[in-house]
């Protein structure tokens, strides 16, 4: 079976590969080289089915594509599906920075990253939701991973998540979790 994967992010490819490692066996995943579409939707799960729904429809092919991103408490749930693009560039050290700006002086750092992982094919729609809870650090720390991994602390661990190898992240993080279920989903059928 091959799968188009339907990002341009070079980190969320390797990521994903990672992720799913073994469950990958007899799924092909294939690049997806088409235009992106206009990401419109007001939910995570919204935008994840507009990119899986575009790739389907650009190459014919069974597609999966995802929509994450961080919300933070205090701030009404923002940056939410805005966070790529949180300070107006793709810049992630430009998101990271307005986002702490943003949380000057504010005690609940509450904060959450949300995965919708999306399978569109000819026959069916189908997406699934991870959920990483943890809080927002007061500076950066870690150089692993990328966006605002180096000041998301997620519960229970005792660094951020740019401390955290690749396998430890790849374990227990939003898109890990929303992948493995969409996996299972798509086994399934």
């Amino acid at each position: 079976m091959k799968l188009v994967l339907a990002t341009h992010n070079a980190h969320k490819v390797e990521e994903l590969r990672r992720i799913l490692g073994p469950r990958l066996d007899g799924i092909e995943l294939v690049a997806y080289d088409g235009p992106e579409p206009v990401e419109d939707g007001d939910t995570f799960e919204a935008n994840a089915l507009i990119k899986a729904r575009a790739a389907f429809l650009h190459t014919g092919m069974a597609a999966i594509a995802d929509d994450s991103g961080i919300s933070v408490d205090a701030l009404g749930g923002a940056p939410g599906i805005h966070s790529a693009r949180y300070a107006g560039s793709r810049d992630d050290g430009d998101n990271l920075r307005l986002l702490l700006e943003r949380m000057t002086g504010v005690d609940d750092r509450a904060a959450q990253f949300t995965c919708a992982a999306a399978f569109v094919d000819a026959v069916s729609e189908h997406v699934e939701v991870g959920v990483w809870p943890g809080s927002v650090l007061r500076e950066p720390s870690g150089t692993h991973g990328f966006g605002y991994d180096p000041i998301f602390q997620p519960d229970g661990i005792a660094t951020s998540s740019a401390e955290l190898t690749a396998d430890e992240k790849n374990a227990i993080s939003h898109r890990a979790r929303a992948f493995s279920k969409l996996f299972d989903y798509i086994r399934s059928r």
